[in-house]
């Protein structure tokens, strides 16, 4: 029915607005200009609600401000929108959530290592910005580590499984020589302090003659032989190692390591046996012998 004072094509416009759920008052005017009716503007030319203010990514539920991250791990990355308001301890928890990896071993990198206590806002994080992830999971740990430790297991069976040094062919050419004819005698099963004279009568590497000299006033080692004389710092001999002469376990080899690899060995044959410990101890700084 027609009512008074209000054309037919406005009339059905009210009721249709109103008959919409949560309709109110201004969004029936809105609705009804929008048609092209009286007092309307043209069709698609209707009154429009200004845009929500969003900034670095968007809202989440609540108006809580997003950010958008791309988190590199292990050489993968992740998209991720999370809380700007949030901390770097929630950060961690969401990489937790995206690589397993959990927060303990996570160092996470944002112009310097990510402050846990701050939030992403404090810390000026800004929208695709990327985090660097550095760590590894507990199963990865243990992957590296068992292979490891099998392979030292085998390093060491296959140090059991060498020859001993004095069948190795290039202390052989040496030993085959047989005893020096002035060697120092020996006693075996008896350990002595340094003799306050030189140890002489052996074999150096190349067969010649050497004798070791202990400075301890000096903490020097002299090694002489016909040539010269080397005067070594015993704080720079890295270590010393021996081992008894097969057949004449009364007498040691003996390697005193003057670099960083065993190519560095000074070797030393026919040395009395009561000595060796005392050389050991002397050189490698243990106690001195006065």
């Amino acid at each position: 029915r027609a009512l008074p004072g209000v054309p037919r094509g406005r009339l059905y416009t009210i009721i249709m607005a109103a008959a919409a759920p949560g309709a109110e008052g201004p969004a029936m005017e809105a609705e009804a200009g929008g048609c092209g009716g009286e007092g309307g503007s043209p069709q698609g030319e209707g009154r429009r609600l200004p845009p929500a203010s969003v900034s670095n990514g968007g809202a989440a539920e609540g108006g809580e401000e997003l950010v958008e991250l791309k988190v590199i791990w292990n050489k993968n990355k992740y998209d991720v929108k999370v809380r700007l308001d949030g901390t770097g301890a929630d950060l961690k928890q969401e990489i937790h959530s995206l690589t397993g990896l959990p927060p303990a071993m996570q160092k996470v990198m944002f112009k310097g290592l990510l402050p846990e206590e701050k939030t992403l806002r404090e810390i000026k994080v800004t929208n695709g910005a990327k985090i660097m992830v550095v760590g590894s999971t507990i199963n990865d740990v243990l992957a590296v580590n068992t292979p490891k430790e099998a392979a030292q297991q085998e390093v060491k069976a296959e140090e059991n499984k060498k020859e001993p040094l004095c069948r190795q062919k290039q202390h052989r050419k040496v030993l085959d020589k047989g005893k020096p004819d002035d060697v120092m005698p020996s006693v075996k099963g008896v350990q002595e302090r340094l003799p306050t004279v030189p140890l002489s009568g052996m074999y150096n590497k190349s067969g010649g003659k050497v004798r070791l000299t202990f400075k301890l006033e000096q903490d020097q080692l002299w090694i002489g032989t016909k040539e010269r004389t080397e005067k070594l710092p015993m704080g720079s001999i890295k270590n010393v190692v021996s081992e008894p002469i097969e057949g004449h376990e009364d007498y040691h080899m003996m390697a005193f390591q003057l670099g960083p690899t065993e190519a560095s060995y000074y070797w030393v044959y026919w040395v009395p046996t009561q000595y060796v410990d005392a050389i050991k101890d002397t050189v490698l700084g243990k106690w001195q012998y006065f």
